[in-house]
């Protein structure tokens, strides 16, 4: 279940919209006269002149769901779960209506309402975009709904570029990942899917700040392809594996890492199957670690953060 939300100036173009497709069936209406499209619109506007001072009173929002709960999402429970969203987002006391479009896979409603309520007061949209998230997971923990895999769920053959190679980056490293043992092994197994690995360095000292995975002409930093992906954690990731550097090399990993120690047991699993975050369609240099005065602190203490030597290829 995900909720996108948009707001507007004028019920007519938005309700054409959602009644105007093929394959569309109004689930429900309420507080308007619903005998048509023109009739609904009339509506909406009547109750605007209650308080003409708000730019935005259209409220449009769009509830989709995984094709895997279609089974589970009959026209009565496609309201039920729409009428509980809007509870839960204090969208009450109201004109509104269910609109259900069949021309995707995947089972979908539109809701059209007046921001301003029966009594001519604005229904605030104070945080609503954070709120809708968390409505959207207590619905679907609720009803027991299809939590999908993020980036698992995307279908690759439509992207394009540079989220295309973003794309591809992810899979690969991810795959990867829980087969590398430390550095070295990692940028041997992705230069075999044309993928290259860069670090960056504070100055001109030997500590490694972030890294940058390029594929192509794109080169992204490690958090824009996913959160988990940050030298600070792939590093913790590989435990004792040592990275070591080589002169005016040392930008290139594929020339300059050796391996230390050998990192000892099993990959965190945990790691592997927890990867989450979103695309981005921008692209730049190697991901810095956060200025963070404890996440310093702990460096200090730990010396196997910061213990990179210098050796001669």
């Amino acid at each position: 279940m995900i909720g996108k939300i948009k707001k507007g100036s004028g019920f007519k173009g938005c309700v054409n919209y959602v009644l105007g497709k093929e394959q569309v069936a109004l689930l429900h209406a309420e507080g308007v006269l619903a005998e048509s499209s023109r009739h609904i619109i009339r509506s909406f506007c009547m109750q605007t002149e209650m308080n003409p001072g708000l730019k935005k009173p259209v409220g449009h929002i769009a509830l989709s769901y995984s094709a895997v709960d279609v089974p589970k999402l009959t026209d009565e429970k496609m309201i039920q779960l729409a009428q509980e969203y809007m509870r839960e987002m204090k969208i009450t006391d109201t004109q509104y209506i269910i609109v259900r479009h069949q021309d995707r896979e995947h089972p979908h409603v539109h809701i059209v309402f007046n921001r301003i309520d029966n009594n001519g007061k604005t229904i605030s949209d104070k945080n609503d975009m954070y709120r809708n998230e968390q409505v959207c997971k207590k619905l679907k923990t609720k009803h027991g709904l299809y939590f999908a895999g993020g980036k698992e769920q995307v279908k690759q053959h439509r992207l394009k570029e540079p989220d295309k190679s973003k794309y591809e980056i992810y899979t690969a490293v991810k795959n990867e990942i829980g087969k590398s043992r430390n550095w070295q092994q990692l940028q041997r197994q992705l230069a075999e899917k044309g993928i290259g690995i860069q670090f960056k360095y504070k100055g001109q000292t030997d500590e490694v700040q972030g890294i940058s995975f390029s594929k192509g002409e794109y080169t992204f930093k490690g958090s824009e392809i996913d959160r988990n992906f940050s030298y600070y954690k792939l590093d913790k990731y590989f435990g004792d594996a040592g990275l070591t550097t080589a002169g005016s090399n040392r930008q290139s990993v594929g020339e300059s890492i050796r391996e230390s120690v050998a990192m000892p047991g099993k990959a965190d699993n945990s790691f592997v199957t927890g990867l989450g975050g979103l695309f981005s369609a921008s692209s730049s240099p190697a991901d810095e670690i956060p200025d963070n005065p404890d996440l310093r602190k702990k460096k200090k203490k730990n010396p196997r953060l910061n213990s990179y030597k210098l050796m001669s290829a």
